[in-house]
């Protein structure tokens, strides 16, 4: 049985992407551990700031940028939620599951935390970031903008009035490696959405999930994916039927943007009702 990685770079993101993930998984997979791999893999995609998560992440309605993401092997989770001025979210995930007794941390005390451990004050922010940013809140006063699905919610809120589309290019990767399953996801979030929220990718059964069959990662709408548990659901399918079928089966069930990726003892597959940049690397 070969070792496997598979990446995504979101439900939504171009597959002109390919390539660019495909190098990336090429260089994880020569890590010598799963965990590793995969760590290495979303840290090379955080630095990389074509992605949202870490360098490029999206801004919030006020501005700010907060970042979600977690790692997960057979036998531990490690999360940061809503983390701010890090350069690499997935790593300080990695901390928390290796370094202390929990499991997941957030807000200022994920930050504090990387600090502790040695982790750099670092400004994830990009002039694209911010410039799509200012666009779209100028766009808020065009007519129509109250048609959109998307932004009723926030154009209903007493005092906020945003308009954007939602951008929901997570990015993930899971890995068998020597028998053993391991994944990681990483976030900036969601476009709009106000400070605080939090979306699917650090939590365990929804935005990922690994167990003794196998590694499983989920991108998209944050929202709809927790309300159905998705990475968790489809782990529990395993060994019903072929993996293809599962996730197919998966996100048929949702009308917003969702994709999956994931790795049994047997092979991997990915699937998504959305354009979904991927690769694979095997040793």
């Amino acid at each position: 049985m070969r070792d496997i990685i598979v990446l995504h770079g979101g439900a939504g993101s171009s597959e002109r992407f390919n390539q660019v993930l495909q190098k990336y998984a090429n260089d994880s997979i020569d890590e010598n551990d799963a965990l590793s791999a995969v760590v290495r893999a979303v840290s090379l995609m955080e630095d990389d700031e074509q992605f949202n998560a870490g360098t490029g992440s999206v801004t919030r309605i006020d501005g700010s940028i907060q970042m979600d993401a977690a790692v997960m092997t057979e036998q531990s989770l490690g999360a940061v939620i809503n983390i701010e001025r890090v350069k690499n979210p997935v790593m300080v995930a990695r901390s928390v599951m290796e370094n202390t007794p929990h499991v997941i941390l957030s807000g200022d005390g994920a930050t504090e935390f990387a600090r502790v451990m040695g982790f750099e004050d670092y400004n994830p922010s990009t002039e694209r970031s911010v410039a799509r940013r200012e666009i779209l809140l100028k766009k808020m006063f065009s007519s129509g903008s109250e048609q959109d699905p998307a932004l009723k919610p926030f154009i209903s809120m007493k005092g906020i009035r945003e308009l954007a589309r939602y951008t929901t290019d997570t990015v993930g990767a899971v890995c068998r490696m020597d028998g053993a399953f391991a994944a990681a996801v990483s976030t900036g979030g969601a476009f709009p959405m106000l400070r605080g929220r939090v979306g699917d990718s650090p939590i365990p059964g929804s935005g990922i999930y690994v167990g003794k069959k196998g590694a499983i990662v989920a991108t998209g709408i944050g929202e709809e994916i927790i309300k159905k548990s998705l990475s968790f659901k489809v782990y529990s399918e395993i060994g019903a039927a072929d993996l293809l079928e599962i996730l197919e089966k998966a996100i048929a069930d949702f009308s917003s943007s969702v994709g999956l990726i994931a790795v049994d003892e047997h092979g991997h597959a990915s699937a998504s009702n959305r354009e979904m940049a991927t690769a694979v690397a095997r040793k």
